[in-house]
């Protein structure tokens, strides 16, 4: 209602002004007309002239109404140079921050709403940069002031440095308009006051303050050099530290583009993924799912079988298939791909240069142009007391130490309830484990919604996961060769003792699955001072304080999946070295990830959550798959497809996929919201039947059914009727 009334007053004063004729006298010629007239008002009442001048003008500034310009000229002719200079110069500023702080009021939420997605990289600028900017605008007199303080209104400048930059910005222009009033009798047009090479003259006073920036930066890049001695020659392009799916993709680049780049590697190529991680965990968890799905063969009109098997066959297959996939990250093909290929520890001696102590024995000193970090992550091991005198494993070591063993733990505990924890835990119940999960948290999967999360604690327990929610881990302890893990459940009274509410859960094998942090030490950070925090710090480059040494994947953040880690080796690789040339910022805004339980959690975007958390507002189309026609055929219709739109647009915010394939399902949704596609192209689009990615045709169905244009079709209605009369 406040914002209504306040724009019916602008409305109200725009149209006084105009219908008053106030505008015919606030020009050129009205004014220079009734000079003689203003001079003796001056002269009779001086201080009141100038208070009402100075209100006027403040006025004309905040409403935007044409006249400015005049208002500033007439200041000079009334008032003198410095007294003209002053009242005018603080006049337009006052009423350019109410015309900003309007804006603000009115507009920026809804803005900032609508266009989200597109707005953070500018928001960030203008966050950074916004003094600059909004300096180089006030200069400029080609630019209508009254735009820019609509436009920048609708950014997230702060208030105070908008005030104090259009203050200094506009003196300039101000002093020029005020100069020349004070000989406004002999201005025949506004042409005369801004000649061409004037107009140059303030471009170049516009571009300085940038081009000083400039300096800076490239001033403040050299100095983090000083004290360094940089080579004449260069062994290398680039040096890549990690062969993980971050490293192998930019040296790929580099190779690709002919560049000389050496890959380093201390452990097994492939990395993280492909050995302990997606690879592995993945092909347990189809075999899980083939167990589970031969005891519940009646589901299917079968026999339900009771499954025997060997788990030593179960990770032998594993290892199968890490041995197929290996091939495509081998040191013989991507030696063939032009990469240098070297297995040892790497450890960075200076800015440009890379020794390797080789599995030889032998080092080797490399210099290179531009490095890039790509370490990768190591799981984190919480300080549980007691926890070195346990067998514990991680998602890493559980690969190897498990390979032998006939039967898979008999008692098992999971510590943590993120993705990784989730997943380990229904495979190892569904093979048979008594499986225990611990969670600090109030939910499983703490960046879900709460309804995703919920509906992940019932399908572990219906597999037979006892999920312990809100449980801290005390201790470990070891009590005549058995093994315990203490907890407590935090959420009891206080007034209840400890002793009471400690649970002791004996197991015969604990992993530990409370998330991964970034490998940071070992090669060479600490010597050269580059900034650590949780992970590698870099810019939106990627690069470190040293701009010539990057970091992508894992080690640099801030999202852990390994088609991030590929997504940021392009421009890694590309920004190490063109970017002399051209640096690209990387773009986080379309990022997919997905949790493989069955059924499937995938999302991309937003959720409910996260929406409210930021205050961004959203409507939701949900479509449940139990109606979808394959997922009946498959006896697997559990699950939903949720999709979050600007009110009353069909475009995407978010999406969020239970139910079986939901990874595979949400390539289109990445797909449209990467390209800033809609429902209703999703709608338009022919998906073949029976699929299940009819799931998404059908949610942008829901979409369109609940916007439908009743007002339209009651009228169509009539039209069908009389068609019928």
């Amino acid at each position: 209602m406040k914002k209504l009334l306040i724009v019916l007053v602008v409305i109200l004063v725009i149209a006084g002004f105009f219908l008053s004729g106030f505008n015919d006298l606030l020009t050129l010629e009205g004014i220079q007309a009734r000079l003689s007239q203003f001079y003796q008002w001056r002269d009779d009442t001086p201080l009141l002239v100038g208070g009402l001048f100075f209100l006027a003008y403040v006025l004309i500034a905040a409403f935007s109404l044409p006249g400015a310009a005049l208002m500033t000229l007439l200041a000079g002719a009334l008032f003198g140079l410095w007294w003209g200079l002053l009242l005018a110069s603080f006049a337009s500023s006052i009423g350019a921050l109410f015309a900003f702080l309007a804006s603000r009021y009115l507009l920026r939420d809804s803005f900032q709403t609508k266009f989200a997605s597109k707005l953070d990289s500018i928001n960030q600028g203008i966050e950074k940069d916004g003094g600059f900017y909004l300096f180089t605008l006030r200069l400029l007199p080609l630019f209508p002031f009254f735009l820019v303080n609509i436009l920048l209104g609708l950014t997230n400048i702060k208030t105070w440095t908008y005030y104090w930059v259009s203050q200094l910005g506009m003196i300039a222009g101000t002093f020029v308009y005020v100069n020349a009033g004070v000989q406004l009798a002999q201005i025949d047009s506004l042409k005369d006051i801004i000649s061409p090479m004037l107009l140059v003259s303030f471009a170049l006073l516009a571009v300085f303050p940038l081009l000083a920036k400039k300096g800076l930066d490239w001033y403040k890049a050299r100095q983090v050099y000083k004290g360094w001695h940089k080579p004449k020659s260069f062994d290398r392009n680039m040096v890549v530290i990690g062969a993980g799916a971050a490293g192998l993709v930019s040296s790929y680049i580099a190779a690709t583009v002919k560049a000389k780049v050496t890959l380093v590697e201390a452990h097994k190529m492939g990395g993280d993924c492909l050995n302990y991680g997606c690879v592995p965990s993945k092909s347990l968890i189809k075999s899980a799912k083939v167990a589970h799905d031969m005891r519940h063969a009646t589901d299917y009109g079968l026999q339900n079988v009771a499954v025997e098997y060997d788990f030593k066959s179960v990770m032998a297959r594993i290892k199968h298939i890490i041995a197929t996939i290996e091939p495509h990250d081998s040191v013989e093909r991507y030696t063939n791909l032009g990469v240098d290929v070297v297995k040892g520890y790497a450890t960075i001696i200076d800015p440009w240069t890379v020794e390797i102590a080789k599995e030889d024995g032998t080092k080797q000193r490399l210099s290179a142009r531009s490095i890039v970090i790509a370490a990768g992550s190591q799981p984190f091991i919480p300080p549980i007391v007691g926890l070195e005198n346990v067998d514990y494993l991680t998602s890493d070591t559980l690969w190897e130490a498990l390979s032998h063993q006939s039967a898979p733990p008999k008692r098992l505990i999971i510590v943590g309830g993120g993705p990784i924890g989730c997943e380990l835990a229904q495979a190892f119940a569904r093979l048979g484990s008594k499986v225990s999960q611990v969670q600090r948290g109030t939910q499983l999967l703490n960046k879900e919604d709460s309804e995703v999360a919920d509906y992940a604690k019932s399908c572990l327990e219906a597999d037979g996961v006892q999920v312990l929610l809100q449980h801290d881990t005390l201790r470990c302890e070891r009590v005549d060769g058995r093994q315990y893990l203490i907890i407590k459940d935090a959420s009891a009274a206080d007034s209840i003792a400890d002793n009471d509410t400690e649970i002791a859960l004996e197991f015969d094998a604990m992993i530990i699955a409370v998330g991964r942090s970034a490998r940071m030490s070992g090669y060479g950070l600490e010597s050269l001072g580059i900034d650590t925090k949780n992970t590698v710090v870099t810019n939106d480059y990627l690069e470190t304080k040293f701009p010539n040494i990057l970091a992508a994947g894992d080690v640099a953040g801030p999202y852990q999946f390994t088609h991030v880690a590929s997504h940021q080796a392009w421009y890694a690789a590309v920004n190490a070295l063109f970017g002399s040339f051209k640096k690209f910022k990387v773009d986080y805004r379309v990022i997919p990830w997905v949790t493989f339980i069955d059924p499937e959690i995938a999302r991309v975007g937003l959720n409910e959550y996260q929406a409210n958390e930021k205050n961004i507002k959203f409507e939701v189309t949900r479509y449940d798959i139990s109606d979808l026609d394959r997922a009946i055929t498959d006896t697997q219709a559990t699950g939903w497809v949720k999709v979050l739109t600007v009110p009353n647009k069909d475009k995407i915010l978010g999406v969020t996929i239970v139910g079986t394939h939901a990874g595979e399902l949400l390539a289109e949704y990445v797909l449209a919201m990467k390209h800033g596609l809609g429902l209703n192209k999703i709608l338009g689009t022919i998906h073949t039947y029976p699929t299940m990615s009819e799931a998404n045709k059908y949610a942008a169905g829901e979409w369109k059914r609940n916007h439908a244009p009743q007002k339209l079709l009651a009228w169509v209605e009539k039209y069908h009727r009389f068609k019928r009369s």
